[in-house]
């Protein structure tokens, strides 16, 4: 069983010093990123390590416990000088390898790279107005998540940086949530929060998030992993009202009824359970 992917670790694909290292960190998934972590003059060396990461994974994967993050390759974006080279390495790769496509702006970039690389999963980065706009047309053109990057997007609407900026991004985050959900894909991973030592912005903003929709959130140092994980478990107060929730929906059904009342007035129902279960299931997967 795959398991859901709360924390996301970048690591710069030049780098593969890093790649036992982010394997070990105890995220869900690594991104090995092609773009901004890697100079223009670094690239080809980024796809050359890309297989020395892709033997050190499939060595994890192997072992005996079967644990080793997904991965995913964060590509440079369509009609960059740099786009067609990297899809070729990641050709080269287990067909585990999903791909990360950032700057998407339409479902025709998705469209490009699922025809360029077959049988992969595409993760689509939205990280323009233009591309929050479009965000259902993006989700629904057969990608396997989306997400925004929002440096980007943040310099294109005049919002701050750090913790200052966060209310001008909250319509855009809701906005990329219900495409998501209106595409039947998994809830999105936040954003990265840039200030590595921030640790209580880093929280404060996941919580904010994860009140939104969110399921998670990418990071880009170890130090991030377990702050990040902390705010998007559920609590135990949570989990025993989930658990009450489906018990008591079940015994509901064998009475007939599809609807019932807690005993502190709630009146619940098939979609209330349905939040129950997703709740239990992200209390399942609050350790790798």
């Amino acid at each position: 069983m795959t398991r859901p992917i709360v924390v996301a670790l970048y690591a710069p694909a030049d780098r593969p010093d890093r790649f036992a290292k982010a394997l070990d960190a105890g995220a869900d998934a690594v991104i090995v990123d092609l773009e901004d972590a890697v100079t223009s003059s670094r690239k080809a060396d980024g796809r050359a390590a890309l297989a020395e990461f892709a033997a050190a994974w499939g060595e994890r994967d192997a072992g005996a416990t079967g644990s080793a993050p997904a991965v995913q390759v964060r590509v440079n974006a369509r009609g960059s000088a740099e786009h067609e080279a990297d899809l070729a390495a990641v050709a080269e790769l287990p067909a585990a390898f999903g791909i990360r496509l950032p700057k998407t702006q339409s479902a025709d970039d998705v469209a490009s790279v699922r025809a360029a690389a077959p049988g992969r999963d595409v993760h689509a980065l939205l990280e323009s107005a233009l591309a929050i706009e479009r965000a259902f047309d993006i989700a629904s053109a057969g990608v396997a998540s989306v997400a925004s990057g929002e440096a980007d997007l943040r310099a294109e609407l005049g919002v701050p940086a750090g913790p200052a900026g966060e209310p001008g991004l909250a319509w855009s985050r809701s906005r990329l949530v219900n495409a998501a959900a209106a595409a039947g894909l998994p809830q999105p991973l936040m954003a990265v929060w840039a200030d590595v030592a921030d640790l209580t912005g880093l929280d404060r903003s996941c919580r904010d998030g994860r009140a939104l929709g969110y399921a998670g959130r990418t990071a880009i140092h170890p130090r991030q992993i377990e702050v990040i994980r902390r705010a998007f478990t559920p609590g135990e107060d949570e989990l025993a009202r989930a658990r009450l929730i489906v018990e008591r929906i079940r015994d509901a059904a064998r009475d007939g009824t599809g609807a019932f009342v807690l005993a502190d007035g709630t009146f619940v129902d098939i979609a209330m359970v349905r939040a129950a279960e997703r709740t239990l299931a992200a209390g399942a997967a609050d350790r790798p």
